[in-house]
C-alpha cells in the first residue's frame, strides 16, 4: 500500500524540523539553560521538543565540544545547567549562517523572497 501525500505529510514535517532542532538548541543556550527551562523557552517561541528528543541532543552536543555543563542545587533538586562554550559559539555562527543560505536559496526556489 501506497502512502497518500496527506499520510506521508506529518512524517516530512518532523524530518524538515530534525534538521533545525540542533540550531534552535543553541541559540537558546547563550544564556545558561537546565533541560525543563530550554523546553519552556523554545516552546514559548513555537519550537515544542520531547524530552526524549532534548536531553539525548544536549548530551550528543556537549561530547561534541558545543556545550559545558555543570550541576547545581538551586531552589530544588540538582539540575544539569548547560551553555554554550567557544566551540558552541562558533558552531551556532557557522549554522546560523548555513541555515539563511538556505532559507534564501528556498525562498528561491519556491518563488518567494528570503525571510
Amino acid at each position: 500500500m501506497v502512502d497518500s501525500p496527506e499520510n506521508s505529510l506529518p512524517k516530512l514535517e518532523l524530518e524538515l524540523r530534525r534538521g533545525a532542532l540542533v540550531l534552535a538548541v543553541l541559540s537558546q543556550l547563550r544564556e545558561v539553560q537546565y533541560g525543563y527551562s530550554l523546553r519552556q523557552a523554545l516552546a514559548q517561541r513555537g519550537m515544542q521538543i520531547e524530552e526524549g528528543t532534548l536531553y539525548p541532543l544536549l548530551r550528543r552536543l556537549e561530547k561534541q565540544g558545543a556545550l559545558a555543563s555543570e550541576w547545581r542545587i538551586e531552589d530544588g533538586p540538582p539540575r544539569r545547567y548547560y551553555r554554550l562554550n567557544d566551540a558552541g559559539e562558533a558552531l551556532l555562527a557557522e549554522l546560523t549562517a548555513s541555515w539563511r543560505a538556505l532559507v534564501a536559496t528556498m525562498a528561491g526556489l519556491l518563488g518567494g523572497s528570503a525571510g
